[in-house]
This record gives C-alpha cells, sequence and structure tokens, in this order.
C-alpha cells in the first residue's frame, strides 16, 4: 500500500441522498494525511444542507465551510466550474478520485461520455488515464436505464461501490453503519483504516 502522505484524492459531492457518508469520508481520507481536492455540485449542497444541518437555505458558503471544518490543510474546495482545477486534466497527478454520493444522473453523465462541470470530467480523467475511480449510488429501486449505465462504469474501469452498509459487525448507531461504508470506499484506495470490524476479527 502507498505512503499516506503522497497519495492526492479527488472527492466529488453530488445531488443524491446519503450526505453522512460524504462527511466521514472525508474526515477519514483527509485524516490520513491525503491532500483532497473537493468539489460539491449546486444540487449536494442543498442535500448536505438538509441531511447533516436540517437548513436547505443554508448559503453555499456556509454549507461548505461546515462540512470541511476540522479538515485541515489539506483539503481545497473547488468550484463545479473550476474548469482550471488540476483534477480536470490527465496531466496532473492523481492517485484516486470518488463521488460519493453519486447521483443517477452524475452516473448517467459519466457513462454517456459527456462533462457538464469538474466533477464529470475529473471522473471522465480517471477513466481515460486507468485511474481509480469507485462511484457510490445510493437510489433505489434501480431502472434497466441504471443498471445499463452502471455496466458500461463497470466496463470501463469504474468500482460501483453502493452505500448499503452491513450489519455483521455489530452496529449500534447510524454512525457505526456509515463508518462501514466509508471504510469499505477507504479500502478500494489502499488506505489502512479501523472504521468496521473485519470479517473473523474479534
Amino acid at each position: 500500500r502507498r505512503t499516506l502522505k503522497s497519495m492526492r484524492v479527488f472527492l466529488g459531492v453530488t445531488g443524491a441522498s446519503g450526505a453522512p457518508y460524504a462527511r466521514r469520508l472525508l474526515q477519514a481520507v483527509a485524516a490520513a494525511d491525503c491532500e483532497v481536492g473537493v468539489s460539491v455540485s449546486g444540487a449536494a449542497i442543498e442535500v448536505l444542507a438538509t441531511e447533516l444541518y436540517g437548513d436547505a437555505r443554508l448559503s453555499r458558503d456556509e454549507t461548505l465551510a461546515r462540512f470541511t471544518e476540522g479538515t485541515g490543510s489539506n483539503v481545497t474546495v473547488f468550484d463545479p466550474g473550476d474548469w482550471q482545477a488540476p483534477y480536470a486534466s490527465g496531466s496532473a497527478k492523481v492517485d484516486a478520485y470518488v463521488i460519493c454520493p453519486c447521483s443517477m444522473g452524475t452516473l448517467g453523465t459519466i457513462a454517456s461520455g459527456a462533462m457538464q462541470n469538474l466533477i464529470h470530467r475529473a471522473a471522465s480523467v480517471a477513466l481515460k488515464e486507468e485511474r481509480k475511480l469507485v462511484l457510490c449510488p445510493r437510489e433505489t429501486p434501480l431502472s434497466a436505464i441504471h443498471l445499463e449505465n452502471m455496466l458500461t462504469l463497470r466496463r470501463a474501469g469504474a468500482t460501483i461501490l453502493f452505500l448499503a452498509p452491513g450489519f455483521y459487525a455489530g452496529a449500534e448507531t447510524v454512525d457505526d453503519l456509515v463508518d462501514f461504508v466509508a471504510g469499505r470506499v477507504l479500502d478500494q484506495l489502499g488506505l489502512e483504516n479501523s472504521l468496521v470490524t473485519r470479517w473473523g476479527d474479534g
């Protein structure tokens, strides 16, 4: 596994339910001493504000300030319209890309090859450069269109990691369930973590 300090990770947050997963993942990746670039879509701002802070009318700036609070100087926020961000180019060295949560609109856009914002572009870069891309959808039930888009992306090299926690680790709180999924994402990035009890341990 890589030296943690050398890892550069992109985290895209889009407008699907699952804000607690995004917050825990950002905290955990930042705590692993990674350099993290974060981009949050307009729809995701409203979801974060609603699910984390109970106020859908919070401003973008206030929502992002709360979302990134305590994550340290290794976290940089990029506007979704910032095409000058390093994550918009394959020439920038980036180790892994995660979109959590990943809305079905975002997933479909990436599967089609379209790029309307930095999050789409970063995912496209990950695929073309054959780098680690983890997409975390939550929507259920799934239509045939959703499933076909996910299969297209899996065949292109993306990892589809549903925001579906397991219960075998003896979860006692909602935070435990959130940690379970965040830990699985960290596993995909090659980052050591103890967010969840391993099967067969203890």
